[in-house]
């Protein structure tokens, strides 16, 4: 009898424990949720904000001519990420196009906000030009 009450006692604290550890997980889950899609609203808005740039918004507009973009990056891109994008002192940009759109390629590009890149501001076809080549590679 007093191993029967001590087995269900057990078998009671085991139910409390995984109800316990149920509503953890729930609450994990909504948390993660919740996040994510505040991580997904702040995206989207700065790409609005980006894409509302005059300049980003010329650049998107144009038709940009791979070969004249890869002439452009051999000027001024390809002593830091080398002849063919692989990374040097700079990364690799092989498939940049996959990790990035196409307004963050250009704001990237112009905003000199990760050193040591230096600031660039082609015009807006050579920026295009320039995208259409780096999205290539």
């Amino acid at each position: 009898m007093l191993l029967d009450n001590q087995v269900g006692q057990l078998e009671n604290q085991a139910e409390a424990n995984r109800r316990s550890l149920s509503g953890q997980h729930t609450t994990r889950i909504l948390l993660l949720a919740l996040v994510l899609a505040f991580g997904l609203t702040i995206t989207a808005i700065a790409l609005q904000y980006q894409v509302s740039d005059p300049y980003t918004k010329t650049v998107l507009s144009l038709n940009g001519d791979a070969v004249q973009g890869h002439a452009i990056f051999q000027m001024n891109c390809a002593g830091c990420h080398g002849p063919q994008g692989k990374g040097q002192v700079g990364p690799s940009l092989h498939n940049v196009a996959g990790r990035k759109s196409r307004p963050q390629i250009v704001h990237q590009v112009i905003s000199g906000q990760t050193p040591p890149m230096p600031q660039f501001k082609p015009t807006t076809q050579e920026m295009a030009d320039l995208l259409s080549y780096v999205e290539k590679l």
